[in-house]
C-alpha cells in the first residue's frame, strides 16, 4: 500500500471530477436567442417574437431590439417552437429542443416580404348588368321563333344605354323572322295591288318588300334607339305580371302612349309617337308618287301604331309570356 493514498477522498467515476460537477442538473433553466434580418440582411427592430411550449403557462413573447436581436432567458429545457411576425413581412417560424443549462441559439431569422392577398369583389357596372339582361331578351322568343326582344320580365330591369338601344335595334332588324314577316307583307300587299304604282310581277314585288322593310328599318331605329337616346327614354314594355286583371289591362294600355325614362320615372312616350310619325314621313321618299301619304294620313297611321301597341301589349301581359319559353325563369318586372 503506498502512503497516503487513505488521504486521497474518492470519487464516483475515479476521474478526480467532483460528483456535482460530473452529473448536470436536470431541471437547470436555459436560455434561447437568435437574431431577425430581412432579404437585405439588415435587422429587422421590434419584430414580435413568440416562444410557445408544450406547457402554455410557460409561454412567452418579446420584441426584438435595435439589433433585430432577442433572448429569452431562464427557459426550462424542453421542446419549444418560435414565431416572428413583424408588419409587412411574412410571418417565421422556428422550432428545437433546449437542454438543461444550454444557450440554444437559433440560426439567422430572415423574414420575407409579405404577399398581400385581398378578395376584392367586384361590382359588375349598370352597363353590365343592362348588357346581361339584353342577353336574355335576345332569346325571348315567341313559340321559340318570333323574336321577343323588346319585353323586359326581370325584377327592376337596369336602364339602357345609348349604344344598347342602337344594339338591340339592330339585332331586331336583322332578325331572319324580320326579314320573313317583311316579305309576307309585301307578298300580301301585291296580292292587293296595294301601291299599284309599283306595278305586278317580281319587280313590284322587290319594290313592295324594299318598301315594308325600309319602314320597318326606320320605325325600328327612330322609334326604338335615336328618339329614346337622345330623350333618355326606354323603348322596352316592362311585363307587370301580378295585380288584379283590370290592373293589368289598364297599364298595358297606358304603356302605348307612356314609358319610363332612363331615371325610372312614367313620361309620354314621346320616342314611339315621333318615331312613328317620322317614319311615315320618310316613308314619301320611296312610295310611288300616287300613293305617298298627306300629312292627315301620316298621322292618321301613327294613331293606327298607337292602338296596335295597345293590342300587343296586352298579348304580352296576358300571352305571350305563356308562349316564350325562356321567360318563364325570370321574376316579374315592377311596374
Amino acid at each position: 500500500m503506498v502512503q497516503g493514498a487513505e488521504s486521497r477522498p474518492p470519487n464516483a467515476g475515479g476521474s478526480g471530477v467532483p460528483a456535482s460537477r460530473q452529473l448536470p442538473d436536470l431541471q437547470g433553466p436555459g436560455t434561447i436567442t437568435g437574431i431577425v434580418v430581412d432579404q437585405t440582411g439588415a435587422p429587422v427592430s421590434g419584430a414580435r417574437v413568440k416562444l410557445s411550449r408544450e406547457d402554455q403557462s410557460a409561454n412567452q413573447e418579446l420584441l426584438s431590439d435595435g439589433d433585430g436581436r432577442f433572448t429569452f432567458a431562464q427557459v426550462a429545457p424542453g421542446p419549444f417552437e418560435i414565431a416572428i411576425d413583424s408588419t409587412g413581412f411574412a410571418t417565421q417560424a422556428s422550432s428545437g429542443i433546449l437542454r438543461s443549462g444550454e444557450t440554444y441559439t437559433i440560426p439567422q431569422i430572415t423574414l420575407a416580404v409579405a404577399t398581400a392577398v385581398t378578395e376584392v369583389r367586384v361590382v359588375p357596372s349598370r352597363i353590365e348588368v343592362a348588357e346581361d339582361q339584353i342577353k336574355v331578351q335576345e332569346k325571348q322568343r315567341v313559340l321559340g321563333v318570333v323574336p321577343n326582344f323588346y319585353v323586359s320580365y326581370v325584377h327592376n330591369p337596369v336602364p339602357l344605354a345609348p349604344k344598347q338601344k342602337f344594339e338591340l335595334a339592330w339585332k331586331t332588324a336583322v332578325d331572319p323572322v324580320s326579314f320573313g314577316v317583311n316579305g309576307a307583307v309585301a307578298g300580301i300587299q301585291q296580292a292587293q295591288n296595294e301601291f299599284d304604282g309599283y306595278g305586278q310581277g317580281g319587280q313590284g314585288y322587290a319594290k313592295r318588300y324594299g318598301a315594308s322593310y325600309a319602314n320597318f328599318l326606320t320605325s325600328t331605329f327612330i322609334g326604338g334607339a335615336m328618339l329614346p337616346s337622345l330623350l333618355k327614354q326606354d323603348p322596352r314594355y316592362f311585363y307587370k305580371g301580378s295585380g288584379s286583371k283590370r290592373s293589368r289591362i289598364l297599364y298595358a294600355l297606358a304603356n302605348s302612349v307612356i314609358c319610363k325614362s332612363d331615371d325610372g320615372h312614367w313620361q309620354a312616350n314621346y320616342s314611339s309617337i315621333i318615331g312613328s310619325l317620322a317614319a311615315g314621313g320618310i316613308s314619301n321618299l320611296y312610295y310611288p308618287a300616287k300613293n305617298r301619304d298627306g300629312v292627315e294620313l301620316t298621322f292618321e297611321n301613327a294613331l293606327i301604331g298607337i292602338g296596335e301597341s295597345a293590342a300587343v301589349n296586352l298579348l304580352q301581359e296576358f300571352v305571350m309570356r305563356k308562349l316564350t319559353p325562356s321567360a318563364s325563369r325570370h321574376a316579374t318586372a315592377s311596374p
